[in-house]
């Protein structure tokens, strides 16, 4: 787990109170079965600096959901996530493109 500094809604460059991330471990073996991809890991992509967070619009029906595309020392990593108050819960991960050195 990471606790993140985030920026709060709708306060411009303002910064919210740590944010706790979290997984249901079930859900996170059945993420590396399928897409080889440990939720601890794919969680660094939020300290990505340059990361990109785009709201899901096909998968939002009962509760806001998003993505998160962030590098780390393996690669370009999207990560599913939705917002619990001021926790972040990861549902799903995945490698979007390897670094050329582990090819």
């Amino acid at each position: 787990m990471i606790r993140l500094w985030l920026p709060a809604a709708g306060a411009g460059r303002q910064y919210a109170p740590a944010t706790l991330i979290r997984w249901d471990p079930a859900k996170d073996a059945e993420n590396q079965q399928k897409h080889g991809v440990a939720f601890v890991d794919a969680q660094v992509a939020f300290l990505d600096p340059a990361r990109v967070i785009a709201k899901d619009l096909s998968h939002s029906k009962d509760e806001p959901r998003f993505y998160c595309l962030g590098e780390t020392g393996s690669g370009i990593f999207t990560v599913r996530f939705t917002y619990r108050g001021e926790m972040i819960r990861i549902f799903g991960a995945g490698l979007l493109a390897q670094r050329k050195e582990d090819l």
